[in-house]
Order: structure tokens, then C-alpha cells, then sequence
């Protein structure tokens, strides 16, 4: 029989995004990629350090951070890395194997949060138009779905904690910057946009609005009846590519590797908590 799943409001909700499996750059299961030849590919040696960092998020951080009480999953977008750019860094152009990698990865989450899991649509060019890839995916792993019955949305309006919490939304793409100066502009703008259009059709303001697609980690918060409004970016799984080598900005800075928690605490307070690793540099030469 099932489990049957508490009646009790959740009060955590995690968020993971830009896992990008079929990347040899990004996270791969520590047993390797299986491929529909029946080949096999196995981790490179900084794969295996993302495992780890895995395996740290949700065996550790994660309870801790959530004090060992339930929780929901959002993965908030580009699941996989799909064909793209005429790019040679995937260790398959098959869609298939990169979305069975992709299962092999989360079904064993979707288990820990008692199968509370939504899949957000990422970037056409690494799941497809419309998200056709994250569609297949998360149909299979039988995420929840939206009132159209689509396993897979654009974006997600989710309460937090029962009726009286706080409304979040996510969807997965925001503005990008090569100044690090301005890397709060865009995100402060997500959310004053949000407000000043929830202003304009007399609608409820979330107080929690999250993005990713940065690969970068940010927050902003601002003060708010029964709490702070709060915006923020999530990190992501997956290394400097090709492509974040000639990118102002992104080929100077570390990747950043990790996931976010938003909480409702049993006072009812709420706030923001992000679990963020740094690769080091590369090796000094001296001379």
C-alpha cells in the first residue's frame, strides 16, 4: 500500500535547478551514465566532487535545515542539457539517455519528499520547445500537476505552510549581467515588477519570488507585513562550460553549486536559506 501523505500543512520547500544532466560538466550519478547502446559512462574526477556536494545537500543540509519535518521539491528549471550550440560537452546527444540519467538522479528525491515534486520548464535550447523534454520526464517520475494536467509547468504559485503562509512563485528565468556591481538590479526588479502588476489587478503580492537560470546565487529582501518580501536566485549543478569562458563576468567567477530552502518556522516567521559551494581556481603555476 502507499503511503499515505499528512493532511498537516508543509512548511519547507526545497529548490534545486540547472542540473543539467547529459553534461559532462554537471552532476552525474557516482555509478555512472547508462547509455542505449548499453554502454556506460562513469564521472570524471570534479563530477565526483559534485556528487559528494550531492550527497551533502540532501543527506545532511537538507534535514538539518528543515528540521526533519516534511517537505516539497521544486526543481525550477533545465533539468537536462539537451543538444545545443553546436556544443560537444554532453556524453550523449541522446535526449533519451540524458532524461534516464535524469531519473536515475531525482526519483531518489521524489521519495524523500513523498513524491511533493514540480518540475519547472527550463530553456528550450536544453529541454526543448515548450519544454517537451522535462514533460516526458516529469510525467514519468508523476510530478504534480497543473489544472491543464501538464506534469511540467512555466511556472508555479505555490503557499507555503497552509492558508495563512506565504505565496511563492517560481519560474525559471530571469536577467542576466556581466558586472557584478549590478548583479542585484534584475533581481530587485523581478520583484517590484511582480508587486507593481499584483498592484495593478488587485491581487495578492507572493512574498517569496524565485529564479534561476543565473547559475548564480543572489538575494534581495525587503521589509513586508509578516515578514520580508524576499527574491532570490538559486544556484546551480553544473561547471563553467565553453560558452561562460567568453562571458563577462561569468569566466571570472567560481561556479556555484548548491540549492535553497524557503521555511516557515513554528512561530509562523518565514525566511530564505541557501546551501552554496564554490569550485576553487585552477592550479597556480610558478615559475
Amino acid at each position: 500500500m502507499p503511503k499515505k501523505l499528512s493532511k498537516s500543512p508543509i512548511n519547507n520547500v526545497v529548490v534545486v535547478s540547472d542540473t543539467h544532466f547529459g553534461s559532462r560538466l554537471a552532476l552525474m550519478h557516482k555509478d555512472g551514465a547508462e547509455l542505449d547502446d548499453g554502454g556506460i559512462v562513469t564521472p570524471s574526477r570534479i563530477q565526483e566532487v559534485l556528487w559528494d556536494w550531492w550527497e551533502e545537500f540532501w543527506g545532511e543540509w537538507v534535514p538539518n535545515a528543515t528540521k526533519g519535518e516534511p517537505f516539497v521539491v521544486v526543481h525550477n528549471g533545465d533539468l537536462i542539457d539537451g543538444v545545443h550550440h553546436n556544443d560537444t560537452t554532453q556524453w550523449s546527444h541522446n535526449l533519451g539517455d540524458q532524461v534516464g540519467h535524469a531519473e536515475k538522479m531525482m526519483r531518489p528525491v521524489i521519495a524523500l519528499c513523498e513524491g511533493r515534486y514540480y518540475q519547472i520548464r527550463g530553456t528550450a535550447a536544453h529541454v526543448g520547445v515548450a519544454g517537451v523534454e522535462e514533460e516526458r520526464f516529469a510525467k514519468s517520475v508523476k510530478a504534480l500537476p497543473n489544472e491543464q494536467g501538464q506534469h511540467s509547468r512555466y511556472e508555479l504559485w505555490l503557499r507555503l505552510g497552509g492558508p495563512d503562509g506565504p505565496l511563492c512563485h517560481f519560474l525559471h528565468h530571469i536577467g542576466t549581467t556581466s558586472s557584478a556591481q549590478h548583479e542585484a538590479a534584475a533581481i530587485n526588479a523581478e520583484l517590484t515588477t511582480i508587486y507593481a502588476d499584483a498592484g495593478r489587478w488587485k491581487l495578492e503580492s507572493p512574498m517569496f519570488v524565485i529564479r534561476s537560470h543565473r547559475h548564480r546565487c543572489a538575494e534581495v529582501r525587503l521589509p513586508a507585513p509578516g515578514g520580508y518580501a524576499t527574491v532570490f536566485v538559486t544556484p546551480a549543478w553544473q561547471m563553467r562550460t565553453p560558452f561562460s569562458w567568453k562571458i563577462a563576468g561569468a569566466r571570472i567567477v567560481a561556479p556555484q553549486i548548491g540549492g535553497s530552502l524557503i521555511r516557515v518556522s513554528s512561530d509562523g516567521e518565514w525566511h530564505a536559506r541557501h546551501f552554496v559551494k564554490a569550485l576553487s581556481r585552477s592550479k597556480e603555476e610558478v615559475v
